[in-house]
């Protein structure tokens, strides 16, 4: 990170200077720097991060985080496909050679329950998250005991680096001209992604369908829908519910809007597709991570920068019920020295500052306090915290248990198969009904299955 010295910061402060003035953030320059806490020096760390849309905005804030203490922050800076492999080697060897993991929050129960990770109050047992750092799905929390991902019990393990849940991003000149207004509920958005794409020629709804990532895309419909993986898997039910009634609508409408307003070649569609599709102009609306902002909104990076609207995930029935969150932890393995932990942790303290937090959000990331995003939400650059709000407000990671890898890639298999039209919806809800029931009774779960849906 020693290639750009205060390059980031340069940039950033004289944007973030105008943009939080105008809504009354601060009376006096933003970057007052004897706001920024003091982490004294440290020795050098390496951060595992992967190669993501909010990538950008990390890189900034650790390029301010050397300039400001003089300490080096090495990024390894790894593709998501590579990303779980990098992590498990990390903290199965003798000596992790990165002092801070950026875990998916997906994946986290599976290092929790192995001890390979440090519990943030070993390090310093008077760290505590301010207040105003967002709950962003609890990932980073686990109580041993229950084996759950909650404060209540639980030990401090990481610091969101995100809380990233999905927005439907779309076009407003599109939506105007075609005199409709944005898609509240699921019919909402099947109905209107025909009636854009009729009106414009533009690919009227696109979202991720590859196997890796369809079963994130699919999640708000199975939410809102009421729908859910698992009976309650917080409370010990492991009995398998994905193939519902409920799931099998919430699968059957979405298939039907990604084949019917989006690209041929939907189920190849990775996240950098999606969000390239709407920059060039060829998309009316998509669904899509937060941490896709930054390159939406850049007039470098997208014709459509000034164009865009942002609303929460369609809902049904009048009736918001939470959204799903992807984010990430970042956390400290127990296999390097006292030093390397506590270096680690400086950062992470640093991080979370208000400040760092401001030049993060200039910077293209997406802050995780609330005090820094919520003063911005009625500004027209920010046009998606709305949206995003909303959504974080009460969201829920799925994936609170160690199998979640392997669950994931047999519903991103199962779901894949449906839209490509090899399974039909409910088939491909039965089959992965019982692989799931296969691997939670594998590792002793207290589990079952519905029914199989007649197919």
């Amino acid at each position: 990170m020693k290639k750009t010295p205060g390059w980031a910061c340069q940039r950033w402060r004289l944007k973030l200077s105008a943009a939080l003035l105008a809504v009354g953030f601060a009376a006096t320059p933003v970057l007052a720097q004897e706001d920024f806490p003091d982490v004294g020096e440290q020795v050098p760390i390496t951060v595992l991060i992967n190669a993501s849309p909010w990538f950008s905005g990390y890189e900034a804030a650790v390029a301010l985080y050397e300039e400001q203490t003089g300490n080096v922050v090495e990024l390894d800076v790894t593709p998501y496909s590579g990303m779980l492999e990098k992590a498990r080697n990390a903290v199965r060897g003798a000596e992790s050679t990165h002092q801070l993991l950026n875990i998916d929050g997906g994946w986290t129960v599976e290092f929790y329950e192995a001890g390979t990770l440090t519990p943030l109050n070993e390090i310093d047992p008077e760290f505590k998250l301010p207040q105003e750092v967002f709950a962003c799905g609890l990932t980073h929390w686990w109580n041993a005991e229950k084996r759950w991902r909650t404060p209540e019990g639980g030990a401090l393990y990481g610091v969101p680096p995100n809380c990233n849940t999905h927005m439907q991003v779309y076009r407003t000149d599109i939506y105007e001209q075609a005199k409709l207004t944005p898609p509240v509920s699921v019919d909402d958005v099947a109905g209107n992604c025909k009636a854009v794409q009729e009106a414009s020629g533009l690919y009227g709804y696109v979202t991720r369908g590859e196997r890796g990532s369809i079963r994130f895309e699919w999640s708000p419909y199975l939410l809102a829908h009421g729908a859910d993986i698992a009976a309650d898997m917080e409370n010990g039910d492991y009995t398998v519910t994905v193939n519902s009634p409920e799931a099998l609508t919430a699968l059957t409408k979405f298939l039907a809007i990604l084949k019917g307003c989006g690209p041929d070649n939907v189920a190849a569609l990775t996240q950098n597709d999606v969000i390239q599709l709407m920059a060039a102009g060829k998309a009316a609306e998509i669904q899509v991570v937060v941490a896709a902002m930054s390159s939406l909104t850049d007039p470098a990076k997208s014709v459509v920068a000034g164009k865009l609207g942002a609303v929460p995930n369609p809902i049904v029935d009048g009736k918001k019920l939470p959204s799903p969150i992807g984010n990430w932890v970042s956390a400290i393995p127990q296999n390097i020295s006292k030093e390397q932990k506590e270096a680690a942790l400086a950062f992470l303290k640093w991080f979370v500052s208000k400040p760092a937090q401001e030049a993060y959000v200039e910077a293209g990331g997406v802050p995780i306090r609330g005090d820094v995003l919520e003063p911005l939400a009625d500004e027209q650059d920010y046009f998606w915290v709305k949206a995003y709000l909303s959504n974080l407000d009460g969201a829920v990671s799925l994936f609170g248990y160690s199998e979640a890898a392997e669950v994931n890639e047999v519903l991103g298999l199962r779901l894949n198969q449906a839209l490509i039209g090899e399974l039909t919806p409910a088939a491909a809800l039965n089959t992965a009904a019982a692989e799931i029931e296969a691997i939670f009774r594998k590792s002793g779960r207290k589990t079952g299955r519905l029914p199989d849906l007649a197919e």
